[in-house]
């Protein structure tokens, strides 16, 4: 589908008002707190003093005075902030005022701002099976507004399913040094598979979490977990394009249906908890930006 610029940037200007809007002070606060930079870089040189370690004695600056020095060192603040989005074809559906492609540029936006007004440089990777799109780490607010443009319009190509171990090697391959994950995708397909079935992947996704420092971001909608009555529907996998008959007039179906959802929910929340990995779940009928907060605040109190 050909993509209508004028419409496509109508909607970015308005996830950058929304976001801006939402980011204070106190969220860039939470934020530096809770992001810490990749070492340690040189400061400055101090005068020894008693209780000092001396393994930080610089000894050139000792021989040039005559009197011990120490090395002071500062943390290196600034940081690598990869979003990692799925924008396969289940992605693009939404029951409510937004489709699930759009929540995930919205909470991009509001990340990607924070990041960048603490002076850390954002990059993005598109994947569905293949790997759609990749921008490498830069600075500055025209990059925030460059990753909610290429998120949308994906949006309108969306299609296919799931390749999660895919998208993981490629991050791997392309961002060698440590960096901060979001990991942006409704989890849903086989490819994304948190069951037995899929141990490569959950290899592979806990190896990533112990070299990045990793936030898994599952993407959902009120219809993925309930169905409405409302009779004979045909139900097609975007992903698929399998098409099935369903009687949602059928409470048993209903129920099934539902049971069937808030067991996937479960796994995929043991699953997280398992490997160690922080989460923020946000959903297409609900505000975002308490979870937000409460993300940041737990782990700065981990920390």
């Amino acid at each position: 589908m050909a993509i209508d610029v004028k419409e496509l940037m109508a909607r970015v200007g308005k996830i950058r008002i929304l976001t801006a809007k939402l980011i204070d002070d106190q969220l860039s606060g939470d934020y530096h707190s809770t992001f810490k930079g990749q070492g340690v870089e040189f400061d400055e040189v101090r005068p020894y003093m008693f209780g000092d370690d001396v393994r930080t004695i610089d000894w050139n600056v000792t021989a040039r005075t005559g009197e011990p020095y120490i090395k002071r060192f500062s943390e290196e603040r600034e940081l690598t902030v990869m979003f990692m989005v799925d924008v396969s074809g289940s992605q693009g559906y939404g029951s409510v005022r937004r489709s699930k492609m759009e929540l995930a540029a919205e909470v991009t936006a509001l990340l990607a701002l924070t990041a960048i007004r603490n002076q850390d440089k954002i990059g993005l990777v598109l994947f569905s099976d293949r790997i759609v799109k990749y921008i490498p780490p830069r600075k500055g607010r025209d990059s925030v507004m460059r990753l909610v443009r290429e998120v949308l319009a994906a949006e309108d190509d969306a299609g296919g399913g799931t390749d999660i171990i895919e998208a993981l090697k490629f991050l791997n391959g392309v961002q060698k040094r440590r960096a901060v994950v979001f990991f942006v995708s409704d989890f849903l397909r086989s490819g994304a598979s948190v069951s037995s079935s899929a141990p490569d992947f959950e290899r592979l996704l806990r190896a990533t979490a112990r070299h990045h420092d990793m936030v898994c971001v599952p993407v959902s909608d009120p219809a993925e977990r309930e169905l409405p009555d409302v009779g004979l529907v045909e139900l097609e996998d975007p992903e698929t394009g399998e098409i099935a008959l369903v009687d949602t007039s059928s409470a048993a179906v209903r129920r099934k249906f539902a049971a069937k959802a808030a067991e996937e929910n479960e796994e995929l929340a043991r699953f997280f908890v398992r490997n160690g990995i922080d989460t923020l779940p946000i959903d297409t009928s609900k505000p975002y930006i308490d979870g937000v907060r409460a993300l940041f605040r737990r782990r700065a109190h981990k920390r």
